[in-house]
């Protein structure tokens, strides 16, 4: 699991602009275990997705784009920028075991509330 401390340096690196949101490490967590769960491929995808609304429906929690960009860094397969990752199009929906030690994760259920399993390709 992503420590704070690595969390804070990758926010430092490339959170140039003070107005962008990091409400919570965990957000970072979950973005980066949403991110872990996707099929990786060559070149960044060609869809654009709106990935943050994914995670957020996913883990019941707010995530920011700026969370998505540092877990994104901080992840080693990942690479390109919001929303243009090397991730399928063919998206996976992670399993829920993938939240279990984030406590901030289905904190806010009103995001869980639209979550639909049938915009995924995949299933863990």
């Amino acid at each position: 699991m992503l420590t704070d401390q690595e969390i804070q340096q990758a926010i430092n690196i490339i959170s140039k602009n003070p107005n962008n949101l990091h409400e919570h490490p965990d957000c970072v967590r979950i973005a980066y275990a949403w991110l872990d769960a996707q099929k990786k491929i060559q070149n960044t995808c060609s869809k654009l997705y709106p990935i943050k609304h994914y995670i957020e429906k996913w883990a019941g929690r707010y995530v920011s784009e700026n969370d998505v960009e540092v877990a994104a860094y901080l992840h080693p397969e990942i690479k390109g920028k919001y929303p243009k990752f090397n991730i399928s199009s063919n998206l996976t929906e992670p399993r829920r075991s993938r939240l279990i030690g984030i406590p901030e994760a289905m904190t806010q259920l009103n995001y869980h509330s639209n979550h639909d399993p049938k915009k995924y390709k995949i299933h863990e």
